[in-house]
């Protein structure tokens, strides 16, 4: 390698194998207790634990490091007001046909709709960008690289993080999402990413047979 400022590695911890195996094991099983849920309570979540998550996803590996993400985290009751009846009135013509009836009826299973109260009940929207570009200390422009690979990677770290705390979450990608960058006062060089809604689930909440579908290891890996 090219000479570089560098530290010494010594936090990593290595567990025994069999340990390892175990870990993986109990991993598995809580990751698989995730799931995607629309139905939320109103119960209050500490904003610390929002913070710590955020960090958490603040830690993803990025291109050349330069951590193209930002994470607007949405706490404010007329904030979640403004974004669902943005995300409702995009939805409304995604579900009347913009989006295919190929894709509606991919949908279909999942008994989505175009009625989004989540956005308001839920106690926090984590909004996340992706930036193009950055800017050094000297306030010039700095190009930022694998954006849409690193910010991907922050998402699941983040979401992760979250169901690891004791949340539920849910993705949402409302067409088109560039009224977040307004509603959320991010600058020109940020651009929507994907919407994160997090909290307790409600009473009712249920999941679609559908999503409990997951493909086997032998249709998403292979062993070379």
């Amino acid at each position: 390698m090219q000479p570089h400022d560098h530290s010494p590695l010594n936090d990593f911890i290595e567990y025994p194998e069999e340990q390892m195996l175990s870990r993986s094991e109990d991993f598995l099983k809580t990751m698989q207790r995730r799931h995607s849920i629309r139905h939320f309570s109103d119960r209050p979540v500490d904003k610390a634990v929002i913070e710590n998550c955020i960090l958490t996803a603040g830690t993803a590996p990025s291109g050349a490091n330069h951590q193209p993400w930002h994470f607007a985290a949405i706490h404010s009751p007329e904030v979640k007001q403004q974004i669902r009846e943005q995300a409702e009135a995009h939805e409304r013509g995604f579900y009347n046909g913009r989006a295919g009836q190929q894709w509606l009826n991919d949908l279909k299973p999942l008994g989505t709709d175009a009625s989004k109260p989540y956005l308001e009940t839920a106690p926090w929207l984590i909004a996340v960008f992706s930036q193009k570009f950055g800017e050094t200390e000297t306030g010039e422009k700095s190009q930022n690289y694998y954006v849409h690979e690193s910010v991907g990677i922050a998402v699941g770290m983040l979401i992760t993080s979250l169901h690891n705390a004791g949340l539920a979450t849910l993705t949402h990608t409302p067409k088109p999402m560039n009224f977040l960058t307004e509603v959320c006062q991010r600058p020109d060089n940020e651009r929507a990413y994907m919407l994160i809604i997090a909290g307790y689930p409600a009473d009712s909440a249920t999941i679609p047979a559908h999503a409990l579908q997951k493909k086997s290891l032998s249709e998403i890996a292979s062993f070379l």
